[in-house]
C-alpha cells in the first residue's frame, strides 16, 4: 500500500472550511501524512471529538501526536491498524471585500425630517482566529462552508449594531457624512464581541453610504436650490415660469403622439394643439403667478387695501359703489355723495340742519 496523504487546496478562494472526507468518516492509517499549508489549520476529529489542531507543515499521524489513539492500535498489525476519522481544513487567511447591506430600510428618527427610512451598505474584512471554536460553533458537520454563508448571517449582527449606534450618535441625517469614520469605529467595537464568540476576528469595517429614499433626496435637492437663491419668492417665481415654459411643448408632444387620418390633418391638429397648449399654459401661468403673488404678499396687499379704502371716502349712499377720495358725486350713478347744504354765495358745504354758511355767514334756505 502507498503512503496515505491527506491535504486540501482551495481553488475557488471562497471556501472557509473543507472537510475530509466530504461525508461520514474516512479510513486513516497510522503513519499517514497530513499536509497543512501556511494559510491553513487542520482540526482532527475522531468519534465526534476534536483531538488536535495542526498548524502549517507535514505531520505524520502516530500515537505520538495523537496519543488518544493508542488505545485503538492493535500491535499485532505492526501499528498499522486503520481507524475512522475526519479532518476539517480551515482557511486562516484574511477575507477581503466582504459586503454588507440593509435588506429592508431602517426607520430613523430625524430632528428635522421626523421619521425617515434609511438604507446602508459597506464592506468588512475578517479572518478565523480560533479554528476549533469556529468548526464546533458554526460549521458543525457540514463538509463545506463558504464566505457567502458567513456573510448572510453576519449581516444581521451588523445591521442590529448599526441601528443602535446610529440612534445614539446621530440626530440629523445631514450630519452623517462627517461622522462615517467615528460611526464605523463604534460599530466595529460592538461587533468584535459577536465575532469573537464564534472564533472570528473583525479586522476592518467600513460604511460606504447611508441614504434616505429617492423622494426624500429630491426634496433635499429642492430645498438646497431654494436656499441657493436666497429669496423664496424668487425661487417660486422661477419654478412657475419654468412650468409655464414647459406646457406648450408638452401639449405639442401630446398632439403629435395621436395618429391622424391624413398628414395635413395631423399637422393641423398638432398646430391647434400647440396653440391650445400655449393658451392653456399662459392661462395657468397667470393663475399660478397670481397665486404666488397672493401667497407672498397677502399681508402687504391687505394693508394697502385698507389704507386705500380709508382714503376713498366710503361708499355711495345711493348705489353703494366705492367713492374716490374727495368725490362729491358718484361716478357710477351720478348721485350726490353728501346730503349737506351748499352755500349759494361761496359754494361751501354746510351741515344739513345749518341755517347759516360756516364760511361767509350767508343765510341758508
Amino acid at each position: 500500500m502507498g503512503l496515505q496523504v491527506i491535504e486540501w487546496r482551495d481553488e475557488t478562494g471562497t471556501e472557509m472550511v473543507h472537510r475530509w472526507p466530504p461525508a461520514g468518516s474516512g479510513e486513516v492509517r497510522l503513519g499517514a501524512q497530513l499536509v497543512v499549508r501556511e494559510s491553513q489549520a487542520a482540526v482532527f476529529f475522531r468519534d465526534g471529538r476534536a483531538l488536535d489542531v495542526f498548524g502549517p507543515g507535514r505531520h505524520t499521524l502516530t500515537t505520538f501526536n495523537l496519543p488518544i489513539l493508542g488505545m485503538f492500535v492493535n500491535l499485532a498489525f505492526g501499528g498499522k491498524t486503520p481507524f475512522q476519522a475526519e479532518v476539517y481544513f480551515v482557511n486562516m487567511r484574511t477575507y477581503t471585500d466582504m459586503k454588507w447591506g440593509t435588506t429592508e430600510p431602517v426607520v430613523f428618527r430625524d430632528k428635522n425630517l421626523a421619521m425617515v427610512r434609511l438604507r446602508a451598505h459597506g464592506l468588512f474584512t475578517m479572518r478565523i482566529k480560533d479554528p476549533q471554536l469556529f468548526v464546533n460553533n458554526v460549521v458543525g458537520t457540514q463538509h463545506l462552508y463558504t464566505t457567502e454563508q458567513v456573510q448572510s448571517w453576519l449581516r444581521d449582527f451588523i445591521i442590529a449594531r448599526l441601528n443602535d449606534t446610529l440612534g445614539e450618535m446621530v440626530d440629523d441625517i445631514l450630519d452623517l457624512p462627517k461622522v462615517y469614520a467615528e460611526l464605523s469605529a463604534a460599530v466595529k467595537a460592538r461587533l468584535q464581541e459577536d465575532y469573537n464568540r464564534y472564533g472570528m476576528e473583525l479586522n476592518d469595517f467600513v460604511i460606504e453610504a447611508i441614504t434616505p429614499p429617492e423622494e426624500v433626496l429630491r426634496m433635499l435637492d429642492e430645498r438646497a436650490a431654494m436656499e441657493a437663491t436666497g429669496d423664496p419668492a424668487r425661487f417660486l417665481q422661477y419654478r412657475t415660469a419654468k412650468a409655464v415654459g414647459d406646457m406648450p411643448q408638452a401639449g405639442a408632444q401630446g398632439a403629435g403622439g395621436e395618429g391622424g387620418t391624413a398628414a395635413a390633418g395631423g399637422t393641423a391638429g398638432a398646430a391647434a394643439a400647440a396653440g391650445a397648449g400655449v393658451g392653456a399654459g399662459l392661462a395657468m401661468g397667470a393663475a399660478m403667478a397670481k397665486s404666488v403673488v397672493d401667497a407672498l404678499g397677502a399681508s402687504k396687499e391687505g394693508a394697502a387695501g385698507a389704507a386705500e379704502a380709508g382714503a376713498a371716502g366710503g361708499a355711495c349712499p345711493n348705489c353703494g359703489h366705492a367713492l374716490p377720495a374727495g368725490a362729491k358725486f358718484c361716478p357710477e350713478c351720478g348721485a350726490k355723495t353728501s346730503q349737506n347744504k351748499t352755500c349759494p354765495k361761496c359754494g361751501a358745504e354746510a351741515a344739513v340742519d345749518a341755517k347759516f354758511c360756516p364760511q361767509c355767514g350767508e343765510r341758508l334756505e
